[in-house]
């Protein structure tokens, strides 16, 4: 059995996380930490724990945490999760980290877009991205894996191989999505309260968002080309789910054949990506760890939609998958 603790315990992607840990048959859940509610039952918080996990909520002690777990998953906002990574790791802990303080290439990308200097520096550019379906090998051996955005992780799935193949320009992409009101987290915020949000759609960080540098750095990783990225994203009156719709120009001499081969080849052993004929939709993907993708072709363009449920496939779901992988353990033990 591998100890788990889990930091920030009281968030979605901790309930998440932990629906996911408790029926894993190779895990032992030690330590549910948080700032708040110290001494209740994590069951309490996230009801459908309990008689599964009725673990207390214990305060942060990096020390005490380490001796308690061989793996930790953060679920703290950036910078109170690198301060706490740090230290487990110098303690022997491997980390999943769900902020996005290691997933960036370089400092200066960092602190531009997060504004804030990072407690870490010396780890930014050399933290593994807890992407399996690019980055599988390098997972396996990784003691810091950066989980990714969920966001991104719709546009890098869905645009990576065809960018690979050199199928499309890797220039002048949009990327437009829209996601579910948990995608703000369990935060006491007028912009998120129902009244905001129910009849209503909007459009937010236009050209700013802190995850349109993670997209294209990401993919021109993977695929050794510059990359340039338009994101807008929305907001939707809905819990969870996130749907991108993703224009591209294609190269030359491509057809929609080729787009769709080179998708279904790519990830034709993978179990959480589908390469679907119809347009997907987001309550198709709710619940699962899968990404369902569809192409598609208008006015000359390649037009992809790109699902997830931002909760699992988007977070806690890549986090266990990344996990399994750590661990040796089948990559969808304890998914679906």
């Amino acid at each position: 059995m591998v100890r788990v603790g889990v930091l920030g315990g009281r968030g979605y992607t901790a309930g998440e996380l932990l629906r996911f840990l408790v029926r894993h048959p190779h895990v032992q859940v030690t330590a549910v930490v948080s700032r708040k509610d110290l001494g209740e039952p994590i069951s309490q918080i996230h009801p459908w724990l309990r008689g599964q996990l009725d673990l207390p909520l214990s305060q942060a002690n990096n020390q005490q945490l380490a001796e308690q777990c061989d793996c930790v998953f953060s679920c703290l906002p950036h910078t109170a999760s690198a301060e706490a990574v740090g230290e487990l790791l110098q303690h022997g802990v491997r980390v999943i980290d769900f902020s996005a303080d290691f997933r960036l290439n370089d400092l200066e990308t960092y602190e531009h877009w997060y504004q804030v200097k990072h407690p870490v520096p010396n780890l930014v550019g050399k933290t593994v991205y807890g992407l399996p379906e690019l980055f599988r090998d390098e997972i396996r051996t990784a003691n810091l894996v950066a989980n990714p955005g969920c966001y991104p992780t719709t546009a890098i799935l869905a645009l990576t191989p065809l960018i690979m193949a050199d199928l499309i320009n890797p220039e002048g992409i949009i990327v437009d999505s829209k996601s579910g009101v948990s995608g703000a987290g369990r935060q006491a915020d007028e912009a998120y309260s129902y009244c905001e949000v129910n009849e209503s759609m909007s459009a937010y960080k236009i050209g700013k968002h802190r995850h349109m540098p993670e997209m294209e750095q990401i993919i021109t990783r993977a695929t050794t080309r510059a990359t340039q990225i338009l994101f807008t994203p929305h907001l939707v009156p809905m819990s969870r789910g996130i749907l991108s719709t993703i224009y591209a120009e294609p190269n030359p001499g491509t057809s929609p054949e080729d787009w769709v081969e080179c998708l279904a080849e790519f990830y034709a052993n993978e179990p959480f990506v589908d390469i679907v004929k119809h347009i997907p939709k987001t309550s198709e993907v709710v619940g699962t760890n899968r990404c369902a993708i569809s192409v598609n072709r208008a006015r000359g363009r390649v037009v992809l939609v790109s699902c997830i449920d931002n909760l699992v496939k988007g977070a806690s779901g890549a986090a266990v998958q990344n996990f399994n992988l750590m661990f040796g353990f089948p990559e969808s033990t304890a998914l679906c």
